[in-house]
């Protein structure tokens, strides 16, 4: 819902800023834990200037312990603050996986509703940016496969700030992943004040009857580019950005593919284990018998994310998803 009638034109990680800011702003109870967030305004610069007008108490540095940091949000959240935490690289979140899922995930259940977890870990996320070992990984499909914990995936800067402020409202834990080819790619003009995009719904991006582009973060760009060529080609496409990877909008998904009857899911991450699986089976279990050709998935590969130039050939392109819709629509 919006609330606020003006606009400003800003970048993804502006509109994460600008969401932190207006959350800051509302709730005194809201505070931001994380490595270099407070003086550097953190290594992307989403929460530059927040330490400075809300006060270290608020915005806090803290040593490089992920497990150590997100086990005292946890506590925070559990005590009755809601605190948002950044994890640098989702790459660097593993020494909290243990925390997050015999902890965060878990609580609500294990306290039988008695206690819950209200907090936010946001994680830049993907390969593209010619970053290092462990910046540049995709595993979102390591937390969608625990319940207890919702994860969000923003494409645009607008769904970025509604998401955000929607997951820092949410009264249990929220992975909310970053796209970092996105932060800076497009400007998109952004409510000013608080609005809030709802968690767990997908959203169309792009109206066709012949196919079903399905895709995230920043695979979206990728899936629109493979749809606009393919238009070219007399070949129409629903395209849909998911938004949220856990739960999932079976709806949407649903809905789509019972009109097209062919299904290509574009994923950055590694192909075995990946969310498109999961996609898949929900199209299994509610449309298989709408189907006109198997779903072809464009996924990266069953490898170690490679290093600089090399990404280029490990990610999913938008002519890699132009052949798919291609063998979908000639099978």
């Amino acid at each position: 819902m919006i609330t606020a009638m003006n606009t400003k034109t800003l970048t993804l990680v502006q509109a994460v800023n600008d969401a932190l800011r207006t959350m800051l702003k509302e709730r005194e109870d809201v505070i931001l834990l994380g490595e270099d967030i407070g003086k550097n305004g953190g290594v992307f610069r989403a929460t530059e200037g927040l330490q400075e007008e809300f006060g270290e108490e608020r915005v806090i540095d803290t040593p490089l312990s992920e497990a150590g940091f997100t086990g005292a949000a946890i506590g925070m959240a559990i005590s009755g603050l809601r605190p948002v935490v950044e994890i640098q690289f989702l790459g660097f979140i593993y020494p909290a996986y243990e925390q997050i899922m015999t902890h965060a995930a878990r609580m609500r259940a294990r306290t039988m509703g008695h206690f819950t977890v209200p907090m936010v870990i946001r994680a830049p996320y993907g390969a593209g940016v010619r970053a290092p070992e462990i910046h540049s990984d995709s595993t979102e499909a390591l937390f969608t496969h625990m319940p207890g914990i919702k994860v969000v995936c923003p494409s645009t800067p607008y769904d970025a700030k509604g998401l955000l402020i929607a997951a820092i409202e949410d009264p249990d834990p929220v992975l909310f992943l970053e796209p970092m080819r996105s932060y800076r790619a497009v400007r998109e003009d952004v409510p000013e004040g608080k609005y809030t995009v709802e968690i767990g719904k997908g959203k169309k991006l792009r109206e066709g009857g012949d196919v079903t582009v399905i895709a995230w973060g920043a695979m979206v760009p990728v899936a629109l580019k493979a749809a606009e060529s393919a238009e070219k080609e007399g070949i129409h496409a629903d395209v849909i950005d998911l938004r949220t990877l856990y739960p999932l909008d079976k709806d949407i998904i649903a809905d789509s593919v019972q009109k097209t009857g062919r299904t290509v899911i574009v994923q950055e991450a590694h192909a075995t284990g990946g969310l498109a699986n999961d996609i898949l089976a929900v199209i299994n279990d509610t449309s298989f018998l709408y189907q006109k050709s198997p779903v072809e998935r464009v996924t990266g590969f069953d490898v170690p994310v490679p290093f600089f130039a090399y990404e280029d050939d490990y990610l999913p392109t938008p002519q890699r998803v132009l052949h798919a819709i291609e063998k979908v629509m000639n099978f």
